[in-house]
């Protein structure tokens, strides 16, 4: 397979501008495939493909909560540490509207809004992670303590399965 050449995508640049090492990865993006497809196709397991999860809570306030892609995010939980009623996903066009991407291509590198970042404290755990590069078809491989820092992510345990 001929080499891809990296796009400049806000993440990517955000990535490169940051100075942590990352390692572009390209698979063949599958609508509605999520994390398992993008797993598949990088033969790693879906546990270190890292979801962004653009969500919102009752004051319609976004925020990003990166999750393990074999994960749910328990909407409870996040509701009781961000102290409001309730928090839930963002739908397609708001995703855009705050970030910037596309859904299946969003990143939290290089979001058109400064959203707070919330990371699932198990992510820290894994030797390196796979996240969302700013387009359908890119994944990031990093090392998770890099990504939490250049984030400014929160550690939370919110994670459930799916």
């Amino acid at each position: 397979m001929a080499k891809q050449k990296l796009p400049k995508t806000p993440a990517i640049r955000y990535l490169e501008q940051s100075g942590i090492a990352f390692e572009p990865r390209f698979y063949k993006y599958e609508e509605r495939g999520g994390t398992r497809v993008s797993a598949r196709e990088l033969g790693v397991s879906e546990h270190v493909v890292i979801k962004t999860l653009v969500m919102e809570d009752d004051n319609n306030k976004p925020f990003i909560v990166l999750m393990h892609g074999d994960k749910e995010v328990s909407l409870k939980n996040m509701a009781r540490i961000l102290k409001v009623k309730s928090v839930q996903p963002c739908s397609p066009d708001t995703v855009t509207k705050h970030t910037g991407y596309l859904t299946g291509g969003t990143s939290p590198f290089g979001t058109k809004k400064r959203l707070n970042v919330f990371m699932e404290e198990t992510i820290l755990n894994l030797d390196e992670i796979f996240i969302n590069g700013g387009k359908r078809g890119i994944l990031v491989k990093a090392d998770p303590s890099d990504v939490k820092r250049i984030l400014n992510a929160e550690t939370v345990r919110v994670g459930i399965n799916g």
